[in-house]
């Protein structure tokens, strides 16, 4: 190695942010292992080999630790050395005493120089991992900007602004287009679901292949709330809570919000004037649609707005079994013309509620909800009829009956009457005579 080689390293150290004391250790430590390998069968494997790198030239050179014994006594030389010539190394060493003996090969400055490289580019490597994972590790669960790279077998590569990420097929949106977005330049927003620790990994032996360390997502409803937390200053600020995000990504997302202050909307404050918040979003997302409705505590009245846009007339709690267990279920009445807006386009306004909400839901329409008279049949309705025919003509015929027998027996009463009256006269005329 040469001067040149120490300044290069230098530089790399600074532009990297690579620790001085830790590369040179590391530099060390392979030229020690490439002298071990050559000397590794000397001195039946116990020579202890050290290494000194001169910061400033550049000079490597190489030692074997020998202990110090009589001259007389030397029987392997790789191991040991005599008195007089360990004296010749340090003036004041002893019998017992161990020695660092130069054992620099020729022309070793072109093998340590070639080791030297190996060891920086792998410290390169390792400095710049570090650096994304610090810088990126902070934004698990958080929004990151870039534009896509390209595609691989796994899915797509995103770059970003110190790093490239991973977007896997499962976490992007089908037939999303990264282009003529409405904000020009702006890179597009991603999820970020995870940040590798490759160092880590290569420290407990594990073989680490090139991958990008940052994996993202643009499915997430996590996606969608962050956001609105970025667009809607009072959801920043905590005046308005969101609830829940239910999402069918890159097709419609319905957000649950709530206002820790009875002066504020809520929802009002997520649509912005003219709809320039919720636009925002809209457009971030290539035009997803996105319905904002109120949370409530009232189970009733927060199914009735998760189904918006469709009117309900009424909404009956139950419970039902399912395999995670007992969950509530409403069956949920809306206007048979509204039956259809209440589902959805293939069940999607329902089962998004229906996540919103965490209820089951079961739509019916007002019609199927009303009783059921059945119909009396035409030979069954004949026969009741005849019987109601009858009916009336008896109580006719009693009425009749019972008339004239009231007029007959008042015609009795009236001719007796007439009997006594004519009896009195007679028995007086008998009387007069």
């Amino acid at each position: 190695m040469n001067k040149e080689f120490m300044a290069a390293i230098d530089q790399i150290v600074e532009s990297k942010g690579i620790d001085r004391a830790k590369l040179y250790e590391a530099i060390v430590q392979s030229i020690e292992a490439a002298c071990k390998k050559h000397y590794g069968n000397l001195g039946e494997g116990k020579q202890i080999i050290k290494v000194n790198i001169n910061e400033k030239t550049g000079v490597v050179k190489v030692f074997s630790t020998r202990e110090v014994v009589d001259d007389l006594e030397v029987e392997n030389k790789i191991l040991q050395i005599g008195l007089t010539d360990a004296r010749e190394i340090t003036k004041n060493t002893s019998i017992g005493d161990m020695v660092d003996v130069e054992i620099t090969p020729k022309d070793f400055g072109r093998i340590a120089a070639k080791n030297a490289k190996n060891v920086v580019l792998n410290k390169i490597k390792e400095a710049e991992r570090q650096m994304v994972y610090d810088k990126y590790i902070k934004s698990v669960g958080d929004i990151v900007r870039g534009d896509l790279s390209r595609q691989d077998k796994n899915g797509y590569i995103v770059q970003l602004e110190f790093a490239e990420a991973s977007l896997p097929m499962t976490e992007a949106i089908i037939n999303e287009s990264f282009t003529g977005n409405a904000y020009g330049d702006r890179k597009k927003a991603f999820y970020v679901l995870d940040v590798k620790d490759f160092n880590q990994n290569e420290q407990k032996g594990v073989k680490v292949k090139w991958e990008p360390q940052i994996v993202v997502s643009r499915t997430r409803p996590e996606l969608v709330k962050k956001l609105f937390e970025k667009e809607v200053v009072e959801i920043h600020d905590g005046t308005v809570e969101i609830k829940n995000v239910a999402r069918e990504a890159g097709s419609r997302t319905k957000i649950a919000v709530y206002s820790n202050n009875p002066n504020v909307d809520p929802v009002g404050s997520c649509v912005g004037e003219r709809g320039y918040r919720i636009n925002s979003v809209v457009e971030e997302l290539n035009g997803e649609k996105i319905d904002v409705v109120q949370w409530s505590e009232d189970l009733i009245e927060f199914i009735k707005k998760a189904l918006s846009p469709a009117d309900v007339i009424d909404v009956i709690i139950g419970e039902k079994d399912t395999r995670e267990g007992t969950k509530k279920n409403a069956i949920v009445v809306v206007p048979d013309d509204v039956l259809s807006l209440a589902i959805g386009i293939k069940g999607q306004n329902v089962r998004l509620a229906a996540k919103l909400t965490g209820c089951w839901l079961d739509i019916k329409s007002a019609s199927s909800m009303k009783p059921v008279v059945p119909e009396i049949a035409p030979d069954i309705e004949e026969d009741i009829d005849i019987e109601i025919k009858e009916n009336i003509a008896e109580d006719i015929d009693m009425e009749i009956k019972e008339n004239i027998a009231e007029d007959i027996d008042m015609e009795i009463k009236e001719n007796i009457a007439e009997e006594i009256d004519m009896e009195k006269t007679y028995v007086n005329e008998i009387n007069t005579y």
